[in-house]
């Protein structure tokens, strides 16, 4: 499992620009349903049991809970338009993440606005065993043979984690509209990942802390991060 976070500037999906990695322990996820609900007056009189009618509205909070450890690191930014490289201390790279936390999306080279978390994955997005094509501009069976491309499995029924590919955790379901798990969803707003550069989680930092001990080179962190769609 790696943890990174993006900057605004990163507008490529890069693992290495306009990113800052983490040496995380423990990632906790938490999906908090919000369903508005009310009891049926006298309905366990007729029945013998009480009913709780629902409106599911399709509302939802996500939040990631991220702790672990800083330690220095060697970062690229994209300064003044040029791919800029530096060494940097735990303690200067705890405070660019506190620095970012503070900002807004107006500050590119400041707000985090993007977390990824990597997963092993062995099925592709199209419900077919990871693999590569012929062509290697597609990642899945699919796509591969759509392009008049040859698909060769990777993975298999007895394949293990260690077979497979690293993607990032996302909330997105696997097929196009109204298709494998999206049967039902029309309009989805975002994709099954088939390579660890594809989008992760968007949405912000809600908090940040870490701990600056006497002459420690590594610093402890926790973050919580919420998904969102943001605005600027």
């Amino acid at each position: 499992m790696s943890v990174y976070l993006k900057l605004q500037s990163n507008t490529d999906n890069s693992l290495t620009v306009n990113t800052i990695p983490l040496k995380a322990n423990s990632v906790s996820i938490s999906v908090s349903k919000t369903i508005p609900s009310f009891a049926i007056p006298l309905s366990g009189v007729a029945t013998g049991e009480s009913i709780t009618a629902a409106l599911d509205l399709g509302m939802a909070q996500k939040t990631i809970s991220v702790q672990g450890i800083i330690l220095d690191e060697t970062i690229t930014k994209t300064i003044n338009g040029t791919s800029t490289l530096r060494k940097f201390t735990a303690h200067e790279i705890a405070q660019m993440i506190a620095s970012g936390v503070d900002s807004t999306g107006f500050a590119e080279n400041q707000a985090i606005n993007e977390l990824v978390v990597t997963i092993k994955s062995l099925v592709a997005s199209d419900y077919n065993y990871i693999g590569t094509c012929s062509n290697s501009a597609y990642l899945n069976k699919t796509d591969c043979e759509a392009n008049s491309g040859t698909w060769t499995a990777t993975a298999t029924d007895s394949s293990t984690r260690e077979n497979g590919r690293d993607i990032p955790f996302t909330f997105a379901s696997r097929g196009s509209n109204d298709e494998l798990d999206n049967l039902g969803v029309p309009a989805k707003i975002s994709s099954f990942p088939d390579k660890d550069t594809d989008t992760g989680l968007t949405g912000f930092i809600r908090s940040f802390s870490c701990d600056l001990s006497g002459e420690a080179y590594e610093l402890s962190f926790s973050l919580e991060f919420e998904t969102a769609i943001i605005v600027p």
